[in-house]
């Protein structure tokens, strides 16, 4: 592994990315993180850094998978978005990861990839409207972003502020969450 590779996996957090992603949650998801001073790695899940999102915008990547796939980030960031949540589902390595990952934490394409690898069973949870179906016995929340354990999950891309407010609120504390979202102008009444 190249140095690069060796930076990359010793990121706090890594955002996965798969041909087919939600433009919003992957990129403000690394935005609003790196806003709130977490180390924020970009990772394709292929050999190629160069990904093409689900409304057409390409991103070059930090990393691809194979650099990073022996890491144990805190956080792991799954955008949805189609097919990229799909994607993101059948691919084996990101799978292994995800599974190794379950005492640590994780957010993002709940319905796609986390409940359909049994990961949300019995756990609070929401997801983009329509997708309920794919929750298996998770109890799915209306809400824009749920927390339970080790979990974060989303319920569509507006809702990406949520979500990040939710892990720099455990990462970074209440205080630096409110001033990075003010900062940006969103409403943090909740």
């Amino acid at each position: 592994m190249n140095s690069e590779g060796n930076l990359k996996k010793n990121s706090e957090v890594l955002v996965f990315f798969a041909d087919g992603f939600e433009e919003i949650e992957a990129i403000g998801a690394v935005d609003i993180l790196r806003r709130g001073g977490l180390d924020v790695a970009t990772v394709s899940i292929t050999d190629k850094k160069e990904v093409v999102g689900a409304h057409g915008v390409t991103i070059v990547t930090d990393t691809v998978i194979d650099e990073v796939t022996g890491a144990n980030p805190k956080w792991i960031v799954l955008p949805g978005g189609m097919p990229g949540a799909e994607n993101l589902h059948k691919c084996v390595a990101l799978g292994e990861m995800i599974e190794r990952q379950t005492e640590r934490a994780i957010c993002a394409a709940p319905a796609v990839v986390l409940a359909q690898a049994g990961l949300m069973d019995g756990r609070k949870m929401t997801c983009y409207p329509g997708f309920e179906g794919m929750c298996g016995s998770a109890d799915v929340d209306g809400g824009r972003s749920v927390v339970d354990g080790n979990f974060v999950t989303a319920n569509g891309p507006s809702s990406v502020t949520n979500m990040c407010y939710e892990i720099l609120k455990i990462e970074k504390g209440g205080d630096t969450a409110l001033n990075v979202l003010g900062g940006m102008l969103v409403d943090t009444d909740k």
